[in-house]
């Protein structure tokens, strides 16, 4: 996949779980809600419609109880290699009035690729956006902390069980 510096946001890492325990974390409510939300902030609702034009809608909420209502729509699914989404578009490829949504009303698109790497992952996370400023504004929000962060929660609780 062609990324662009100036629009695109990556985080990549080789982590020691399979894709196919990355895949049940990107695509189980129940494991999503665990480790999605870098801590203190939690995951508290999560809505996940494994198929182009279903849902991925979460609620975070604020280490002071404050919650942040974000949906999107599957683009596309390859199980256990890929994930995309966007938030510019609502479930059924409706289009997304993302104003009040989480992500400090960031409009992007995501995808997760999951490589198998020896006994492990090599994960990469695509966060684009449809202009440099607002890539910047994610940057400058912490993306490559809270991400890398979320994914370090992912790893541990595949690992815990």
């Amino acid at each position: 996949m062609t990324t662009n510096p100036e629009l695109d946001l990556v985080l990549e890492r080789i982590i020691d779980v399979s894709p196919e325990q990355v895949w049940r974390a990107w695509t189980t409510p129940e494991q999503l809600m665990k480790w999605f939300t870098p801590a203190p902030w939690k995951t508290i609702d999560a809505e996940i419609d494994l198929r182009p034009g279903g849902a991925f809608c979460t609620v975070m909420q604020s280490p002071e109880g404050e919650n942040f209502p974000a949906a999107g729509c599957f683009l596309e699914l390859v199980e256990n290699r890929k994930l995309v989404w966007t938030n510019a578009v609502a479930p059924g490829y409706r289009p997304a009035n993302v104003a009040g949504q989480g992500c400090g009303d960031l409009v992007f698109t995501g995808v997760i690729l999951m490589e198998p790497h020896g006994a492990g992952t090599k994960y990469t996370a695509i966060v684009m956006h449809a202009d440099a400023e607002t890539c910047q504004k994610h940057e400058g929000m912490g993306f490559h902390q809270g991400w890398g962060a979320a994914l370090d929660q992912l790893v541990a609780m595949v690992k815990a069980g």
